[in-house]
C-alpha cells in the first residue's frame, strides 16, 4: 500500500520529557490520520528530527521507499532549520507542511512556558518554511488544526497529486511511429520529459504490434469479444470488423503487459499492416486507465494517464480529448470534442453501442468504434504543451452540457462543452496561451488539482475561468521570450 510519512520537528533542547510527549502527540496524530486517511495511504511515523542525522536518515528512507509517495512535516517545537538542510537535500518525494499543533485551544487558565516550549509550531513552522523556501524546494502547506475537516481534505487532495507524481515517475510511453507529420503542438523534448516527469518515452515498430496481432487465437477473440458484449451494445451486424478490433485489443494487452507500458502513442499515417485504425480496441483500453495519444501526442498520452491516476477514486469522468467544432449561435455558443474514433469511455452517459461505419481518413478498412453522448456537470480541460525552454501547462474551467439536438449522422462518441467565462475571453485566452488541440478533459479533478501537480513539479502554469478578464489576454498575448 502506498505510504505517507510523517515527519515531526524538535531539538533536544527542552530535555526528555518534553521529546517523550512529542513522540505521544505525534503517535495520537499519526493514528488519527490512519483514521481518517487509511483508505487512500499508509501514514507512517518516523523518528522525531532532533539533529541533522536523524533528519537525514528519516528522508533518505522516505526517498529510496518505493512504497512512499511524499513526505508530511510538522514542527511541534522550534526545530531549528539548519539541521534539515542536509536532509531536505536528500528528499526527492512531494513534500506536503502541514502547520498544525497537538491542541487545537489554548489552556487560558493554566498556560505557562512550559507549555509554550512544547507547543510553538507558530515558531517552528515558520523556521522550516523559510529554509524551504530558501532551498527552493517546491511544497505545499497545509494550516489548521488537523482534526479539522477541510484540513484532512486537503491532505487527501494532496495524497491524490503525490501518488500521481509518484505514478508519473515510473511511467513508461510507446510511441508507434513518430510525430504526425507537418504537426506542431503535439510534438515535444522526450528528454526533459523524462527528466522532469519521469516518463520513459520510447519507439516501437508498428511492426512489433502487428506480429502479436497475427499471433492472437480465435479463441483469445472470443474472450475478448464476451468481454465487449458484457460491457456495450452490439447495434452491428458486422462482426468480423469488431473481431479485427478485438484482435487489436488482445495483442495491445500483452504488448503493454510486456513492457510494463501504462500510456502510447500512435499516427494513422504510420499503421502498416493494420486492416482498421484502432478504435474500439483504444476506447475500451482507455477505460482501464492507459493512456493514448494520437497524431504521435506522447505528452498527452502520457499526461492523460497520470491524470486518470490522480482521478481514481473520485466521482466523475477523465479522459483524453480533441477540440473539433464549434456552435457558434451567439450567446450560446458551445464545442464539440471528439475524436475521428478514441474517445474514452470513461465520458459515456449512457452504454455505449458498438458499430462499424466508414471513416474518411486513414485509407483503411471501416472500423468497429463506441458511440455514445457525453457525460454533464462542471469540469477542467487542461493541456501540457512545450514551449522550447519550458513545459507549460493549461487549465480550463468548462461546463460539460447535454448536445441541444441529436446527430444521427455523427458516427463517433462525443462531449460538448461551454468555455468559461465565455466563449469569446476561453477560447481567445487558450490561444494565446498556446493550448493544443489535444487536451484532458474531467469533471472529477479541479484547477486546485492541477495547479498542485504544477507547483511540485516544477511547471508553468496558466489558468481560464471565470476569474478571466480581457486584460489578462494582453498579458497573455505579451511574449515571453524571443526567438529569431
Amino acid at each position: 500500500m502506498d505510504k505517507l510519512y510523517f515527519v515531526v520537528g524538535s531539538q533536544d533542547l527542552y530535555g526528555d520529557e518534553c521529546l517523550k510527549q512529542v513522540a505521544k502527540d505525534a503517535e495520537r496524530m499519526t493514528a488519527f490520520f490512519n483514521e481518517k486517511l487509511g483508505s487512500k495511504v499508509k501514514v507512517e511515523l518516523l523518528p522525531t528530527v532532533v539533529n541533522s542525522e536523524t533528519c537525514i536518515a528519516d528522508l533518505r528512507q522516505a526517498s529510496c521507499d518505493d512504497e512512499c509517495i511524499g513526505v508530511m512535516t510538522w514542527m511541534h517545537t522550534f526545530s531549528p532549520a539548519k539541521m534539515w538542510i542536509k536532509g531536505l537535500q536528500e528528499l526527492r518525494k512531494p513534500l506536503l507542511h502541514l502547520h498544525t499543533q497537538a491542541n487545537e485551544k489554548l489552556p487560558y487558565d493554566d498556560i505557562d512556558m512550559d507549555f509554550m516550549n512544547l507547543n510553538q509550531a507558530a515558531h517552528g513552522d515558520r523556521e522550516f518554511g523559510f529554509i524551504v523556501a530558501r532551498m527552493g524546494i517546491p511544497q505545499q502547506v497545509v494550516a489548521g488544526y488537523y482534526e479539522h475537516d477541510d484540513v484532512i481534505e486537503k491532505i487527501s487532495k494532496f495524497i491524490d497529486v503525490a501518488r500521481a507524481i509518484n505514478f508519473s515517475k515510473h511511467l513508461k510511453v510507446a510511441s508507434f511511429g513518430n510525430n504526425m507529420r507537418e504537426v506542431a503542438v503535439t510534438d515535444g523534448d522526450r528528454v526533459e520529459s523524462q527528466i522532469r516527469y519521469g516518463w520513459e518515452c520510447n519507439y516501437f515498430a508498428i511492426g512489433d504490434l502487428v506480429k502479436l496481432i497475427n499471433e492472437v487465437t480465435e479463441a483469445e477473440i472470443d474472450a475478448k469479444m464476451a468481454e465487449y458484449t458484457s460491457k456495450y451494445t452490439m447495434k452491428t451486424d458486422n462482426v468480423a470488423a469488431v473481431r479485427e478490433q478485438a484482435k487489436y485489443g488482445v495483442a495491445l494487452d500483452k504488448f503493454l503487459a510486456q513492457n510494463g507500458i501504462g500510456a502510447f502513442a500512435d499516427t494513422f499515417q504510420d499503421l502498416y499492416g493494420l486492416k482498421q485504425l484502432p478504435g474500439l480496441a483504444v476506447q475500451d483500453i482507455m477505460g482501464r486507465g492507459i493512456g493514448f495519444g494520437p497524431e504521435g501526442d506522447y505528452k498527452i498520452s502520457a499526461f492523460s494517464a497520470v491524470l486518470m491516476k490522480m482521478a481514481e477514486g473520485r466521482k466523475g469522468s477523465t479522459g483524453f480529448i480533441e477540440d473539433y467544432t464549434y456552435d457558434l449561435t451567439e450567446g450560446k455558443e458551445l464545442e464539440l470534442a471528439s475524436h475521428m474514433l478514441e474517445v474514452p469511455v470513461s465520458f459515456a452517459s449512457t452504454k455505449p453501442e458498438i458499430d462499424v461505419l466508414p471513416l474518411g481518413i486513414g485509407g483503411k478498412e471501416d472500423p468497429a468504434r463506441l458511440i455514445f453522448d457525453g457525460v454533464e456537470g462542471d469540469g477542467i480541460q487542461v493541456t501540457m504543451v512545450d514551449m522550447g525552454t519550458h513545459f507549460r501547462i493549461i487549465c480550463a474551467d468548462i461546463e460539460l452540457v447535454k448536445q441541444p439536438k441529436p446527430m444521427p449522422k455523427l458516427p463517433v462518441a462525443r462531449i460538448m462543452y461551454r468555455h468559461k467565462p465565455n466563449f469569446a475571453i476561453g477560447t481567445a485566452a487558450w490561444c494565446y496561451a498556446g493550448g493544443a488541440h489535444h487536451s484532458v478533459v474531467s469533471t472529477a479533478l479541479t484547477r486546485e488539482d492541477i495547479a498542485l501537480f504544477a507547483k511540485l513539479t516544477g511547471t508553468e502554469f496558466i489558468t481560464i475561468g471565470d476569474d478571466t478578464t480581457e486584460a489578462d489576454l494582453d498579458k497573455l498575448a505579451a511574449p515571453r521570450c524571443c526567438r529569431h
